[in-house]
């Protein structure tokens, strides 16, 4: 197996490509080993921001943390992030390019596959390994003609490949042998492995099986890795709904947009010890809750009427009325405030829309994204938090006369005369320990101790590693690069 390069293939959406990549980053990293992380095409809505002022895909930030990296855009050359179920926006080495729908975008991927490539040759300057993440499956026969971003990517790379197959879901021989008899002669050939993700039980029930596999492709299998119970890391892209606290008795509830984008900003909620956090799907009525959170949105006039379609504009303000509080963050800053306006159509149809009205702001999208990391301080009532988040919006809101709640920093946002509502743009808000304390105070929680997320993201990874190095045949997948 090349020593400089290898690609995580995955035989369904979520099958562990992600994960291994940022495992396997963290291992070959303790090792001493230069490693980047890579994913040609990535379909998310959670984003993050690199320090040069584009944007990537989540999972390649978490990945780069792993490997010891800063986050850079040729470790995510290209990102669609949906706005339809038939169109997305398309961003290009970090830079909104156009919004396409599925069909013009398939016609337009030849022209990307040599920005690709000039990414990942850029990336590998300095490094000792590049791994690369594939996206959903290879064996998706339908979009192998122009695939940039499975085996298209691993023959025009010359990268070899190693499948990853989820058994939780069951099915896993099936997974495995029926992806790989999918593929062409010449992608078969690039097939070095496969990996077992998510067991549950004693290994010795798989040998039969493992067995079978590798008579029937020829291909070994490299490891069979535990299912971790109780494991974080940030997800790509899917919502993590699994709760932490059992007993919790401060609700935080999040109505769930259409077009949600950045969920784990409700990460440090969903792990706090106290709270119990509730994303609300579509014909559910909003709980009774202390705090409601407005998300991120990617279609923030779509999702907005959404929201009222679903009747949780008046149940908001029921909740208002009986004195809870509200937070918007991003898109939902944008929609408590009087008016959005979009007249060159970035999201949707040109036009404008009214607001929820409960800050006395105005927002008009532009061309032009926000992009930017930020460092400030978080100040309510009378008390001040460091805070360090990053803002990813194509609006600019004006502000009248009500103040901001981030300053040092940067001048973000506004809280209402009444002290009851809260909207801002910075994504990460409940990420320091000390800001999550100060809005969840502020929200009504007294003696909040909020999860120190650095720390639980470094364990996360740390713990994954660990796993990884105990499971699977490194020497194999990396000869000669370390001891092992």
């Amino acid at each position: 197996m090349s020593n400089n390069k290898l690609m995580i293939q995955g035989t369904t959406s979520d099958a562990g490509k992600s994960v291994m990549v940022a495992g396997l980053g963290r291992v070959l990293a303790r090792k001493g080993v230069k490693v980047a992380p890579f994913k040609s095409q990535n379909m998310a809505l959670n984003s993050a921001v690199t320090i040069d002022g584009g944007e990537i895909g989540r999972a390649q930030a978490v990945q780069a943390q792993a490997c010891g990296l800063a986050p850079h855009v040729d470790m995510n050359p290209v990102l669609l992030k949906p706005n339809t179920d038939t169109g997305a926006q398309v961003i290009v080495c970090g830079k909104a390019l156009k919004d396409m729908d599925a069909v013009t975008y398939h016609k337009f991927k030849p022209e990307l596959l040599q920005i690709v490539l000039d990414s990942f040759e850029r990336l590998g300057q300095g490094m000792d390994i590049r791994l690369v993440e594939g996206a959903g499956s290879p064996a998706e026969v339908n979009l192998r003609d122009s695939d940039i971003a499975n085996m298209g990517f691993a023959e025009a790379a010359n990268c070899p490949v190693v499948i990853v197959a989820d058994i939780d879901r069951g099915g896993v021989f099936a997974h495995l042998y029926g992806t790989y008899a999918l593929l062409s002669e010449s992608e078969q050939q690039l097939v070095q492995g496969f990996i077992i993700n998510r067991f549950r039980g004693d290994v010795s029930l798989l040998t039969s099986g493992l067995e079978w596999l590798e008579q029937k492709t020829g291909v070994p299998v490299l490891g069979v890795v535990p299912y971790l119970h109780g494991l974080y890391l940030e997800s790509e892209d899917a919502i993590n709904v699994a709760q932490t606290a059992d007993d919790a008795t401060f609700t935080v509830v999040v109505p769930g947009l259409p077009r949600i984008s950045n969920h784990t900003d409700f990460d440090a909620l969903r792990l706090h010890p106290q709270v119990n956090l509730v994303f609300v799907r579509p014909n559910e009525p909003l709980p009774a809750a202390d705090l409601i959170i407005l998300p991120g949105s990617k279609s923030v006039r779509g999702d907005l009427a959404a929201l009222r379609q679903q009747g949780w504009d008046k149940q908001i303000e029921r909740h208002l009325r009986f004195g809870g509080k509200v937070l918007g963050i991003c898109g939902g800053y944008q929609m408590l405030g009087k008016r959005i306006h979009d007249p060159l159509g970035i999201e949707g149809e040109p036009g404008s829309s009214d607001g929820l009205g409960y800050l006395d702001t105005e927002t008009t999208l532009a061309e032009n994204k926000t992009l930017k990391q930020v460092t400030g301080t978080l100040s309510l009532e009378g008390k001040q938090a460091e805070l360090l988040g990053y803002e990813i919006h194509a609006g600019v809101t004006t502000v009248n006369g009500e103040q901001p709640f981030v300053l040092a920093g940067v001048n973000d946002g506004a809280i209402s005369d009444d002290n009851q509502v809260i909207g801002g743009y910075l994504h990460g808000v409940f990420d320091k320990t000390e800001a999550c304390e100060l809005l969840l105070s502020w929200a009504g929680l007294t003696n909040s101790v909020a999860p120190d997320m650095d720390a639980m993201r470094e364990a996360g990874i740390d713990r994954l590693a660990d796993a990884l190095e105990q499971s699977l045949d490194l020497e194999r997948m990396f000869p000669g690069v370390a001891k092992w």
